[in-house]
C-alpha cells in the first residue's frame, strides 16, 4: 500500500511537471507567434501546374509577388495555384497555414506544413481578395498576408464588347421600329389608296365590276341610273338564247374578244360597244382582265370597268365626218400653227397648187408675187379681227399663174388665245380669165385700157347705192380740139394715152381712173370726203398734166379743168353728181382752165380756208404760237376752286385767234393733232408744276386726248416722259378721253386706260351721254371721272327730258363711285339744278372764261361769289 502511494505521488509529480512543461510550451508558442517579426509571404505563382517567373525583381532580389498588393490575372479556364510560406519565421516547419479566397471561398481551407499551395480553377472574372495565414498550433493565427485579385472578364463581356451588344439592340430595335412603321404607313397608304381609288371611280362616273366566273355572280359597284342592267353577252351574264342589251353588229366582235381574254391569247380585255338604254343607245368601253387561275390555269375571277364614252364617240364620229368633208372638198384647205407654218393640208391643195403634202408641211404662210410687207399686212389683219378674205395671185409649183379666192380664218383655244389659221381657196383662174375678157369687151376702153364710161356707170351707181362716200374729179384736156385739128387725130390718140398712163399713177390703189369718151377723165376716189386729200389729188393731176408731153419727136403742153363733186353733198344719185362735176369742170374753163373747180362755191370757199388754216397751224407748231388757256373747275357745294382744265387756242401774229371748232377737227384730219397735243401738255405740266411749288394751285389739272393720240401704240409712254422732263407728280394730271374714242376698240381702251391708271393718272371720261357707251364697259373702265356734256346743261331747266338725263347719269356714276363734272355752265339757275340733282363739279363761262397762265392765277386768288 506505501508502494501503490509512493508510485500515485510519482504520477502526481510527473503528471504536475507534464503539466508545467506544457503550459510553460504553450506559453513560449504563442509569446512566439505574438512576438514574431514575420509574415506569411507569396512564395510562387503556377498556372496548370507550371510555374510562372516574375516579369521583374525588387531592391531585395526578390520575386515580385513577394510584396505586389493587387494580382491582375487573365480570364482563364486552366488551375492556378499560390504557393506560400514563412521562410523568415522560427521554426517555420512547425507552422499550420490556413487561406481563403473572399468572394470565392465561404470558410478557411487548412493545410499543413508541407502542403503549402491554394489551387483554383475556373474563377469567374471579377475581383477577389485572397488571404492566408499561419499558426504554430492551430489555434493562435498571426502573419497575415493579403493580395487582391483582378480576374479579367472574356473577350465577349468585355467593355467594347457590350458597347457592340448595346450598338446591335439599339440597331435591331430601330430596325423592328421602321419595320412597324413602315407597316402602319404601308396600311395606311394602302387605306388612302383605296380611298382615292373609290373617290376617282366615283368622279370619274366609271363603273367597276367583279366577276366571279365559278359561280357566275358579277358584282358592280358605282351602277349608272340609266343601266340598270349590265349588258348582257352572254357569257358574263345571260345564257344564249336570252334578249340582249348589246347592239347586234357588236354582240359578236365582243364575245370573241372576251372569250379570246379568258383562254389567254391577249394579257388585257377592251372593248367597245353599244348598248340600249331608255334614251336609246350609249358607247361603253368595256375593259378587263382575268386576276385570278385556278391549278389548271382556268380563270376563276376578272375585275374591269365601264366607261360611257358615248361623248367621245359622236365627237370622233363627228371629226370624222368633218375631217371626211375637208379631206373630200373641192376647195383646198390648209391648216396653219400659231407662228403660220403649214401643218396640214387636203388633197386638193396639191390639185390646185401641184405641192404635194410633204411639200407643203412646215412650210411659212407666203404669197409669192407680194411683198413680205403685204403678207404681214395680212397677219395683223387676222390676228386682229379673226378672218380675212381677199383675192389673190400665186404660182403653182410648175411656175404656171393661178388666182385664188383665199380665205383666213383664226381658231382660238378655250383661253381666247389663237391656236391655229385655216386657209380655205378655190381656184378661180378660169372665172378670172373669163370676166376679165369680158369686161374688157365691155367695159373696156379700146384705146386706152382705162374702164369705160358704162363700167363707171355700174360701179358709180353701185358705190350711191351702198352709200358710200366718196368724190368724183372729172376733167378733160384744154383746147384737146386744137391738138387734133393741127397736129392730126393720131397724134390725139397718142396724148391721151400718155395722159391716161400719168394720170394712172396718181391715185391711190382703191381709186379708179375711166375714161368717159373724148378727152374726158374721171377718178373716183372711194371712202374718203376728206378735202385735203382731194385737193392734193387734183393738185397732182394738174401738174402731172402740165408737164410736156413728147410725142413724134414734138413737145405737147396742154392743161386740163377739173371739176370736183363729194358724195352725198353734191348730190344723192349717180345722174346727178357726174351733172354738177361737168358744170363745176365747166366753171372751171371759165376761170382760165388748167384749175380745179368744187361744185359747191361754200365748200370751195371752205377748201381754201382750209388749206389756209391748215398752212397757219403748221406754221403754228413749228414757231410755238401754240396758246394754253385754263378754265377752273368749281365745287357747287361752296364754290370754291378744286382743279383746272387745260384748253388749246391757236392765236396766229397778224391774222388773230382761230376757233378751236376750225383747226381741232382739221389737225385731227392731217395728224398735227399728236404734236399739237404734246406741245400743250408739256406747257400743261410745266405751268401746274410751278403753281404746285408755289402753292398756288390745288386739285389736278385736266388735259384732253384726241383719237389719234389714244391709240399710239407708245401713249403712255410718252406721256411718262413729259411728266418726268417737267417734273410733274403723275398725281396732278388728269387726262380726258372722249366717250366716241374709247368705243371704237374697248377691249384696247381699257388696256390703254389701264396703264395710265396704273402710273398713277387720273382718267375721266368726256362728253358722256353723247356716244353710245355701253354699261357692261363702262364699269370695266378704269375712270375716276364722267363729264356731262353741255347739250345737257344747256336745256337742264326747260327740258324735263334733260335735267331727268342728267340726274340719270349723276346717280349711275355715284354708284359706280365716280365723281360728276357738268360742262357749259353758263348761269347760277344752271348751276343750283346741278347742285340739286347731286353734281359735286362744274366748269363753265358762270365762273370763268378760258384764261391765260397769268390771268389764271389772279383768278383763283379772288374768292369766288355766285349770286
Amino acid at each position: 500500500m506505501a508502494n501503490f502511494q509512493r508510485i500515485l505521488n510519482s504520477l502526481r509529480v510527473f503528471a504536475m511537471t507534464i503539466v508545467i512543461v506544457c503550459a510553460f510550451s504553450t506559453a513560449q508558442v504563442e509569446a512566439q507567434v505574438q512576438a514574431a517579426d514575420w509574415q506569411v509571404e507569396l512564395i510562387n505563382l503556377r498556372l496548370a501546374n507550371k510555374p510562372v517567373s516574375a516579369q521583374q525583381l525588387d531592391t531585395r532580389n526578390r520575386p515580385q509577388l513577394y510584396n505586389t498588393q493587387i494580382l491582375y490575372l487573365p480570364n482563364i479556364n486552366d488551375p492556378f495555384s499560390i504557393e506560400f510560406g514563412a521562410p523568415y519565421a522560427p521554426n517555420a516547419r512547425l507552422l499550420y497555414y490556413r487561406y481563403q479566397m473572399q468572394g470565392f471561398d465561404k470558410d478557411w481551407v487548412y493545410t499543413d506544413s508541407e502542403y503549402r499551395r491554394a489551387t483554383y480553377t475556373n474563377l469567374s472574372f471579377g475581383h477577389y481578395t485572397f488571404k492566408v495565414e499561419a499558426s504554430y498550433d492551430g489555434k493562435t493565427w498571426g502573419g497575415t498576408r493579403t493580395i487582391e485579385l483582378q480576374v479579367a472578364a472574356p473577350a465577349w463581356l468585355s467593355p467594347w464588347a457590350i458597347a457592340l451588344y448595346t450598338l446591335l439592340v439599339l440597331v435591331i430595335l430601330t430596325a423592328v421600329f421602321f419595320i412597324i412603321r413602315a407597316r402602319h404607313l404601308a396600311i395606311k397608304q394602302l387605306r388612302n389608296s383605296e380611298e382615292r381609288l373609290k373617290l376617282s371611280l366615283w368622279g370619274s362616273g366609271d363603273q367597276l365590276w367583279d366577276w366571279d366566273i365559278p359561280n357566275g355572280t358579277i358584282h358592280r359597284h358605282n351602277s349608272w341610273r340609266h343601266l340598270n342592267e349590265f349588258p348582257i353577252d352572254h357569257i358574263r351574264v345571260g345564257k344564249r338564247g336570252t334578249p340582249t342589251n348589246i347592239h347586234p353588229l357588236d354582240l359578236r366582235k365582243l364575245q370573241q374578244a372576251l372569250r379570246r381574254h379568258l383562254d389567254g391569247a391577249n394579257n388585257y380585255f377592251e372593248m367597245t360597244y353599244r348598248v340600249k338604254t331608255e334614251n336609246g343607245w350609249m358607247s361603253i368601253l368595256d375593259r378587263g382582265k382575268v386576276v385570278e387561275r385556278d391549278e389548271h390555269h382556268q380563270p376563276t375571277r376578272m375585275t374591269g370597268t365601264l366607261k360611257d364614252i358615248t361623248p367621245l364617240v359622236e365627237a370622233e364620229e363627228r371629226l370624222k365626218m368633218l375631217a371626211t368633208s375637208i379631206t373630200n372638198i373641192s376647195d383646198g384647205v390648209c391648216i396653219y400653227d400659231a407662228e403660220f407654218n403649214v401643218i396640214e393640208t387636203n388633197a386638193s391643195v396639191a390639185k390646185i397648187t401641184g405641192f404635194s403634202r410633204e411639200d407643203m408641211i412646215g412650210r411659212p404662210l407666203q404669197l409669192q408675187l407680194y411683198s413680205p410687207e403685204y403678207v404681214e399686212q395680212i397677219k395683223r389683219l387676222l390676228q386682229q379681227h379673226g378672218s380675212w378674205h381677199g383675192e389673190v395671185e400665186d404660182l403653182r409649183k410648175d411656175g404656171s399663174l393661178y388666182q385664188v379666192e383665199l380665205t383666213l380664218d383664226a381658231i382660238r383655244d378655250d383661253s381666247e388665245r389663237i391656236s391655229h389659221y385655216v386657209a380655205t381657196f378655190a381656184d378661180i383662174t378660169e372665172r378670172k380669165t373669163a370676166e376679165r375678157e369680158l369686161r374688157r369687151l365691155s367695159n373696156t376702153d379700146t384705146l386706152t385700157g382705162l374702164p369705160n364710161r358704162s363700167y363707171f356707170q355700174v360701179s358709180h351707181a353701185n358705190l350711191v347705192r351702198k352709200r358710200i362716200q366718196h368724190a368724183l374729179l372729172l376733167f378733160d384736156l384744154d383746147d384737146f380740139k386744137k391738138i387734133n385739128d393741127s397736129l392730126g387725130h393720131d397724134i390725139g390718140d397718142q396724148l391721151l394715152l400718155h395722159v391716161a398712163e400719168r394720170i394712172a399713177e396718181v391715185g391711190r390703189p382703191q381709186d379708179t381712173f375711166f375714161r368717159l369718151g373724148g378727152d374726158e377723165f374721171v377718178l373716183m376716189l372711194e371712202d374718203t370726203s376728206d378735202l385735203s386729200a382731194i385737193t392734193d389729188v387734183a393738185t397732182k393731176i394738174l401738174t402731172t398734166v402740165g408737164e410736156a408731153f413728147h410725142i413724134d419727136g414734138q413737145d405737147i403742153v396742154i392743161g386740163s379743168s377739173i371739176g370736183i363733186v363729194v358724195y352725198p353733198n353734191d348730190g344723192t344719185s349717180s345722174q346727178e353728181l357726174l351733172q354738177n362735176a361737168d358744170t363745176a369742170m365747166y366753171h372751171a374753163k371759165n376761170r382760165g382752165g388748167h384749175n380745179y373747180q368744187f361744185f359747191n362755191d361754200s365748200m370751195n370757199k371752205n377748201a381754201v380756208r382750209r388749206l389756209q388754216v391748215e398752212n397757219q397751224l403748221r406754221l403754228a407748231l413749228r414757231n410755238k404760237h401754240i396758246q394754253v388757256m385754263y378754265q377752273p373747275k368749281v365745287s357747287l357745294r361752296n364754290y370754291e376752286f378744286v382743279g383746272l382744265e387745260a384748253l388749246v387756242r391757236l392765236n396766229i401774229p397778224g391774222t388773230g385767234v382761230i376757233n378751236p371748232s376750225e383747226f381741232i377737227p382739221l389737225a385731227e384730219e392731217t395728224g398735227l393733232i399728236i404734236e399739237m397735243g404734246e406741245q400743250v401738255l408739256r406747257q400743261t405740266c410745266r405751268d401746274m408744276r410751278q403753281w404746285v411749288e408755289q402753292g398756288t394751285v390745288q386739285g389736278r389739272v385736266a388735259v384732253n386726248l384726241s383719237a389719234k393720240q389714244f391709240v399710239q401704240p407708245d401713249l403712255t409712254k410718252r406721256i411718262m416722259a413729259i411728266l418726268n422732263e417737267e417734273k410733274l407728280a403723275p398725281e396732278y394730271l388728269e387726262l380726258e378721253i372722249t366717250e366716241g374714242v374709247v368705243m371704237e376698240d374697248p377691249e384696247r381702251a381699257i388696256e390703254i386706260m389701264t396703264e395710265l391708271n396704273q402710273c398713277g393718272i387720273h382718267l375721266a371720261l368726256d362728253d358722256f351721254g353723247t356716244g353710245y357707251s355701253s354699261l357692261a364697259y363702262l364699269k370695266r373702265f378704269p375712270i375716276q371721272t364722267l363729264k356731262i356734256d353741255k347739250a345737257f346743261v344747256d336745256d337742264i331747266n326747260g327740258a324735263d327730258r334733260d335735267r331727268n338725263m342728267v340726274a340719270s347719269i349723276v346717280a349711275m356714276a355715284h354708284n359706280m363711285g365716280l365723281d360728276v363734272v357738268a360742262e357749259g355752265v353758263v348761269n347760277t339757275a344752271q348751276a343750283a339744278t346741278l347742285s340739286r340733282l347731286s353734281c359735286e363739279f362744274a366748269q363753265g363761262y358762270l365762273f370763268a372764261e378760258p384764261l391765260s397762265s397769268e390771268a389764271f392765277v389772279q383768278h383763283i386768288s379772288v374768292p369766288a361769289s355766285i349770286h
